[in-house]
Parts: structure tokens; C-alpha cells; sequence
């Protein structure tokens, strides 16, 4: 088993937590992956499965929690802006490269679901990024929502005007639900959300079913896929086709607009490519894609 310990990065300031694997027989300078999950998630909502296997090939891995979520700081907790979630993915970048014994030149990202369209993003203005792993990604707004039903779409819009207000006048956050059953209210309520949610909750996680509401002001106008185009380094996209909260076209088009993008698919649900044979045959994948493009091949 790689060897993990908890260490902790600044982000403009404010600490975040994360676990630092490191590989059992490394010689020289190893290459890194740093890692984050997605809408709402903390880093053990199994992260750590592929971080042990992403190290047991030769891989230095970190994974963090973003600030105001799980372990990390942060005030108000459970506030989810797009722009600080990038920013947490450049300050782990750059502790990274800084660590001893990393080669800070082969240095990837990993993403899934909602930061699947982070890792794009960042690695858009980082040309020193050396590969990129976009898992079940959040690729662009515009469809994503058209799948929400239209009565959640109204309520979360009259929520995030209230949440906003509120934040003007300095109070707590209004939150509002991440996932819920069909016909429940939350941002997720597609059939798969809750019991996907509930399946990957590691024990002792630190994940709370809640998000604030301000969020849904923004997050129309999030389209992480037509940056795909400038990002230079490697791109895996791995699409599953029968996902209902992430779209699987928009993914697949992602990929194959990257410059040097590869498309991989998987006869799976969102949450599904987490756990079992899914969760192996990705993680097959990813770490082969991963050795083949940080030298480890």
C-alpha cells in the first residue's frame, strides 16, 4: 500500500486539507497527479481508491478538498464559486511542483463530474500541465440544465436571488439541497443522484447534502468544454453513456475538439464508473493513459 499522509496547501490564504500519496519504489523525480472531486463532494467519496492505485504506479497523488467543503477552511462552509474551486486547483498545482522529489514538469490533473470541467479550465491557461483526466465531466451548462426539471430550475433561480441578497447584507447562506429523490428538490434529482451520492460516501465522510444557493446565478453561464481547445497537454475524457446528470454527447464532443484529446466510453451511469467493474476498468485506463503520457511507460 503507497505510503499516504495529511498535509495541508494555502488557497489565497485560507488552508486546505489533503492527502499525499506517495509511491513505495520512486527513483529520482516522480510525476504527480493532483486531484479534486465534484459538485459538493469531498476527497474521500473515493478518491482515494484510484489516488492508491495512481501511486502504486510510480505516481506521486494529491487529493484535496476544496476550500469551505470537508476538511478544509473556509467561511461560510458549503459555498461552492467556480472561480476560488480553479484557483484551489492552481495553489495544489503549484505545492506540488514544489514538493522534493516531484519532477514539477509532469504534473497532471484529475477531475471528475463537476471537476472533470474544472481540470479543462485550468489546464486551458496552463501549458505546463502534462496530462489531463476528465472523468463523467461537467462540460457546459446548457445542456446539463435542460435536463433539470423546470420546477427545481425555478426555485433554485428565486434561492439564489434570496442567498445573494442575503450575502449583500452579510448574512449566513442560504442552502439549498445538492442532491434529492425524483420530484424532490435539489440542484441533482435525476433517478441515480441520491443513491450515487449515498454509494460513494466514504466512512467518516464529510459531505453534507448542501450547497449555497448562489450558486445557481452563475452556474448558467458555465461552459468548461470551449476551453478544450486550448489546452495542449493529453486529454482523456471518460464519457459514460448512459449518465443522467452529466450529458454524455457534450462530453464526447469535448474530447474530440481538445487538441490532443482521446474519448474513452463506458456502459455507465454517472455514479456507477466509481464502484465495481466500472470503477476497475476506468482506473485501468486512466493509470495507463496516465504512465503513458508522465514518462512512466
Amino acid at each position: 500500500m503507497p505510503e499516504r499522509s495529511d498535509v495541508t496547501f494555502l488557497s489565497d490564504g485560507v488552508r486546505c486539507a489533503a492527502y499525499l500519496y506517495r509511491p513505495d519504489d520512486a527513483d529520482g523525480l516522480a510525476p504527480a497527479v493532483v486531484m479534486a472531486h465534484g459538485f459538493s463532494a469531498t476527497r474521500d467519496e473515493r478518491l482515494p481508491a484510484y489516488a492508491e492505485r495512481f501511486a502504486a504506479a510510480g505516481m506521486v497523488v494529491l487529493v484535496f478538498d476544496y476550500r469551505h467543503f470537508g476538511a478544509s477552511d473556509g467561511e461560510p462552509r458549503q459555498l461552492l464559486d467556480i472561480g476560488r474551486q480553479h484557483d484551489d486547483y492552481r495553489a495544489a498545482l503549484a505545492y506540488v511542483r514544489g514538493l522534493d522529489g516531484v519532477d514539477p514538469d509532469r504534473v497532471a490533473l484529475w477531475g471528475s463530474s463537476f471537476s472533470g470541467g474544472h481540470v479543462v479550465a485550468v489546464a486551458s491557461d496552463d501549458p505546463r500541465v502534462a496530462a489531463v483526466v476528465a472523468q463523467a465531466p461537467y462540460t457546459d451548462s446548457i445542456p446539463t440544465l435542460r435536463i433539470v426539471p423546470i420546477g427545481n430550475l425555478l426555485r433554485m433561480t428565486g434561492a439564489a436571488l434570496r442567498d445573494q441578497v442575503g450575502a449583500w447584507l452579510g448574512r449566513p447562506p442560504h442552502l439549498i439541497p445538492a442532491v434529492a429523490p425524483p420530484g424532490g428538490f435539489a440542484v441533482m434529482s435525476a433517478p441515480e443522484a441520491e443513491p450515487g451520492f449515498r454509494a460513494i460516501a466514504g466512512e467518516g465522510t464529510r459531505w453534507e447534502n448542501a450547497v449555497a444557493a448562489r450558486l445557481g446565478l452563475r452556474l448558467p453561464l458555465y461552459r468548461p468544454a470551449r476551453r478544450a481547445t486550448k489546452v495542449t497537454a493529453p486529454l482523456l475524457v471518460c464519457v459514460c453513456d448512459e449518465d443522467q446528470t452529466t450529458p454524455a454527447a457534450p462530453a464526447v464532443k469535448m474530447g474530440e475538439s481538445a487538441p490532443r484529446g482521446e474519448v474513452v466510453r463506458y456502459p455507465a451511469g454517472h455514479f456507477e464508473i466509481y464502484l465495481g467493474d466500472t470503477f476497475e476498468r476506468t482506473v485501468t485506463d486512466q493509470t495507463a493513459f496516465l504512465r503513458r503520457h508522465l514518462g512512466l511507460a
